[in-house]
């Protein structure tokens, strides 16, 4: 008898990864549970962070959100889902169909970009003139975006690399965390470690560092190495996460992101 459809695009998939990176295993026995783990992690921050502060929203001031702000929720829960269902059809050895998806993805990828800027611009126009208005606070949510942009990219680009592409996107997906940490742990980071640059690097991006690091300790346990996109991709946000707190803390820049909003 032949095997399964799904394995022999599964052993296909694994040829052309191990074609390009020789000594990195590309399937774990592990991987089952290991990346679905980190995908309900994802979920987690999202949950901790966004309920309790949209139910306080609601009872204090009702739904009053900009438009904006209900379509990058929307887009950005649709990404959310699609990488569950795409870490499980892998999980599956559903391989066609992840990919089949994967040209959804891309798109919706996209989406995330364009939404989250124009909700980044809607929101923090609004609080202009507010006690709330933070406009330097736009350099954290501009280099989320760009993160996501530029992991994103690599990811669809480097997509007949299985293990980095699967790397690429869930780094993509983890830098855009910072929202919600910031809701969840933010005044008690504040509160311990002060307002300055480190308080702020620890409100914000803290949590992000600690999943970004878990996927790599996973792979230095299973697999005694780092992928070389895995390694790329860390460097990669933690120079934008310091870049982007630099840019907050910079007098300067209060000047331009008034400009940016069109002050």
């Amino acid at each position: 008898m032949g095997k399964p459809q799904g394995d022999s695009e599964v052993e296909r998939g694994d040829h052309l990864s191990k074609s390009i990176h020789p000594r990195f295993l590309v399937r774990h026995p592990w991987d089952r549970y290991a990346f679905p783990g980190l995908v309900a992690l994802i979920w987690f921050a999202i949950l901790m962070g966004f309920v309790p502060d949209i139910i306080h929203k609601l009872r204090k001031q009702g739904f009053n959100y900009p438009l904006a702000v209900h379509f990058h929720a929307a887009v950005y829960v649709s990404w959310l889902v699609l990488l569950t269902v795409q870490t499980v059809l892998i999980g599956r050895g559903r391989v066609a169909l992840h990919r089949r998806l994967g040209m959804f993805g891309a798109g919706l990828a996209a989406l995330v970009v364009l939404t989250g800027l124009v909700a980044t611009y809607v929101v923090e126009k609004r609080l202009l003139g507010t006690p709330r208005a933070d406009p330097a606070f736009i350099s954290l949510l501009l280099v989320d975006v760009l993160n996501f942009a530029c992991l994103a990219t690599a990811a669809v680009m480097l997509r007949g690399d299985a293990a980095a592409h699967k790397r690429l996107m869930l780094l993509a997906t983890l830098s855009l965390l910072q929202a919600a940490f910031i809701r969840w742990w933010g005044a008690a980071m504040y509160a311990t470690f002060g307002k300055e640059f480190l308080g702020g690097w620890m409100a914000n991006y803290l949590g992000v560092v600690l999943l970004v690091l878990a996927l790599g300790i996973y792979d230095l346990v299973a697999r005694r190495r780092l992928h070389p996109a895995y390694m790329l991709g860390a460097i990669w946000i933690l120079s934008w996460q310091f870049c982007a707190m630099w840019l907050y803390e910079s007098p300067w820049w209060k000047v331009v992101s008034l400009h940016l909003l069109g002050q």
